[in-house]
């Protein structure tokens, strides 16, 4: 393996691992995020513990990790699957960050940044994203469900890929980001409202929404334990 291109998949997984939510909670109100709200180390919780400013700084962090992992690939003169495998190891960072014992968000955010990318600077048009701006915005704006429209944003990335004849290596890329999601959302620790459901329905729950139960509201007002800590 090319050492530069070893050296830049360290580099984009501790990038990525960077708990920009955690550190901004900490920095500005000294409190850990964990122990707030829902609990998770995600935007919407980050929201609902500080402030609109906080939140859109962590954001646009988040998004620029994955930008800058495949840009930094791109810049040494990786090809693109060499590009994708150091975006996709920004990702798993920001999911698995070393410097929170390997529990972080859910790396949408990352995933957004690297999907933007990769095709903007191989002189491609970025129509995953189109295609994911389109359904998440029917369904946070219309239907009101932003984890659904969310995963199926992603999900259509890998086949809008495919369609518009993309390079094999950046549709498998968008395929590995759906994946991701999916093992992410998969395997968060379970909450003490998880013994409520079967586990078909909490299988169910976990990829449509995102959360152990169907009832949003009682999801987000739930105190976190020690347990449900991500």
């Amino acid at each position: 393996m090319d050492i530069d291109f070893f050296l830049l998949l360290i580099g984009g997984y501790l990038l990525g691992s960077v708990p920009a939510a955690y550190l901004a909670t900490k920095w500005s109100q000294g409190i850990d995020i964990r122990q707030h709200g829902s609990g998770n180390i995600g935007a919407t919780n980050l929201l609902r513990v500080t402030s609109l400013w906080i939140a859109i700084v962590v954001i646009i962090f988040d998004v620029a990790k994955g930008m800058a992992a495949v840009l930094a690939a791109k810049l040494i003169g990786l090809d693109i699957a060499q590009q994708v495998a150091v975006g996709l190891a920004a990702i798993i960072g920001h999911n698995w960050p070393v410097f929170l014992h390997f529990s972080g968000g859910r790396g949408l955010l990352a995933t957004l940044g690297a999907a933007f990318s990769l095709p903007l600077i191989n002189g491609l048009v970025p129509w995953e994203i189109i295609a994911f701006l389109a359904l998440a915005g029917i369904f946070i704006f219309i239907i009101h469900n932003t984890p659904l429209g969310t995963g199926l944003g992603v999900a259509a990335m890998p086949l809008v890929s495919w369609i518009a004849n993309e390079p094999l290596s950046l549709t498998l890329g968008f395929l590995a980001m759906l994946l991701l999601v999916i093992i992410r959302r998969l395997t968060a620790p379970k909450t003490a409202l998880a013994a409520s459901v079967s586990p078909r329905q909490l299988l169910l729950n976990r990829l449509l929404f995102d959360r152990d139960i169907r009832d949003r509201e009682a999801w987000l007002r739930r105190q976190p334990t020690s347990k449900d800590k991500r």
